[in-house]
């Protein structure tokens, strides 16, 4: 039986936390530091679901990875993108960073054959532009039931080199799997992106991690072109160690900044900047938009509730920051007026459709609600009902702590399953609870 969670309703929080760090950027570099030809040690990383999903999938490939939990470090000995294991079935939970960036590098390989399956939720996951992309660079892949999700067979006779076209439309990482995957190839790669490219600053993230551990991409402006040298590899840059510092999940400091603006409140978050590899600090701005004051310092960043109280609705483009979409709907339901969410239509194939997931879970709340193809226009309600209000959390972390700050507010509030949060961010409630006191 799924356990439930009951949020207590908050005072004005004052507080200044450090998220753990960021799933985005554990992922990214737990696979730049397999593929380099040297040892590499992360520190901040995550402790989550999914960075363990990763770390458990290298390991499957006979990789030696020593994951510090206690330390938020992980030792990773690079093998130069040779895998000691040529056969291996991968499990991938419902990890996309896992599912996306290894189907590309585990295409680029020689002489290997690899089964990526993951749980129900993942073999419905659309992951056809990113396998269309690989055959187009000669890989011999495809999936196992043919309708375009995991799991999906890689075998022995493909290559990786040459141009390809990939859709930006459904996922970034379909375009951060290619970039990764690229300098395991012995000529030039040239990728080509068809169509819009949806959340473009985890694009600017990941070119940044494949360039400190090495790697040479060159770049459009606009991101609808990148060429990758046969010279690009993820080369030894020192004899030691490599060290690589992991940033504070933004998208976890989302509800922390939800959580002062709702509450009439202040919070700092420590370690981000507007210099954040994270394009989900631009929440931020959206939070300034409604009326909160956002301070910038050298290592932290401060969200401060509108002085007057009152939070005002906002038409938001949330292309690039479609993580935190949940985070301002939930933030919409204190506003005065009517706030629309716009140009996300790719999250209805996250961990749930969170455009329907969202649009649910806010009638609860008596808010009015329109759903459209690529976003939500939210209403909120002149009242809240009174009583118990269960919270749907769909399996997808995001749905369980974006809800969990409308608990700070409305009495009555639990989230059922509030275990699923294990996927990036294992203590949160506790986190969250702290910062109330």
């Amino acid at each position: 039986m799924k356990m439930v969670k009951k949020i207590l309703v908050s005072r004005p929080i004052y507080c200044t936390v450090r998220p753990p760090g960021s799933k985005s950027m554990t992922n990214r570099a737990l696979v730049c530091a397999a593929l380099s030809d040297y040892a590499s040690c992360l520190t901040g990383a995550l402790d989550s679901e999914d960075t363990r999903v990763m770390i458990y999938a290298l390991r499957s490939l006979g990789l030696t990875v020593e994951h510090n939990p206690d330390q938020s470090t992980v030792y990773v000995e690079g093998y130069g993108g040779i895998f000691p294991n040529k056969q291996a079935e991968i499990y991938v939970a419902n990890s996309g960073t896992t599912a996306r960036f290894l189907t590309a590098v585990l295409a680029a390989t020689k002489d290997c054959s690899y089964r990526i399956y993951g749980k129900p939720r993942m073999h419905e996951r659309p992951i056809g532009d990113l396998i269309s992309a690989l055959r187009q660079l000669g890989a011999d892949i495809q999936t196992e039931t043919g309708n375009d999700c995991p799991p999906v067979l890689i075998g022995k006779n493909g290559s990786f080199a040459g141009k390809a076209k990939v859709s930006g439309e459904i996922s970034s990482q379909f375009l951060s799997a290619l970039l990764m995957a690229a300098p395991l190839s012995a000529s030039e790669v040239v990728l080509s992106v068809q169509g819009e490219l949806v959340s473009k600053p985890y694009i600017q993230m990941t070119l940044e991690v494949m360039r400190a551990f090495g790697a040479t991409v060159e770049a459009a402006e606009d991101f609808s072109r990148f060429r990758i040298p046969a010279t690009s590899h993820y080369t030894q840059k020192q004899a030691e160690t490599f060290h690589y510092a992991i940033e504070p999940d933004a998208s976890a400091a989302s509800y922390f900044f939800a959580a002062a603006a709702v509450t009439g409140g202040t919070v700092t978050v420590h370690s981000l900047s507007q210099n954040s590899l994270q394009g989900d600090m631009g929440f931020c701005r959206c939070l300034e938009l409604m009326g909160c004051r956002v301070q910038y310092d050298v290592d932290s960043t401060t969200v401060t509730a509108p002085p007057n109280g009152k939070l005002r609705g906002i038409t938001a483009d949330m292309n690039a920051i479609s993580d935190t979409v949940m985070t301002l709907g939930v933030v919409a339901l204190f506003a005065q007026g009517t706030t629309r969410v716009t140009n996300v239509a790719h999250i209805r194939h996250k961990e749930t459709d969170r455009i329907a997931a969202l649009a649910c879970e806010l009638r609860k709340f008596g808010a009015a609600v329109t759903e459209f193809d690529d976003g939500l226009e939210i209403t909120p309600p002149q009242a809240f009902p009174e009583g118990e209000n269960a919270i749907d959390t769909y399996d997808d972390h995001r749905m369980a702590m974006s809800f969990a700050i409308a608990g700070l507010r409305v009495p009555g509030v639990t989230i059922r399953d509030p275990g699923c949060v294990a996927k990036t961010y294992p203590g949160f409630f506790d986190d969250l609870e702290k910062a109330c006191r």
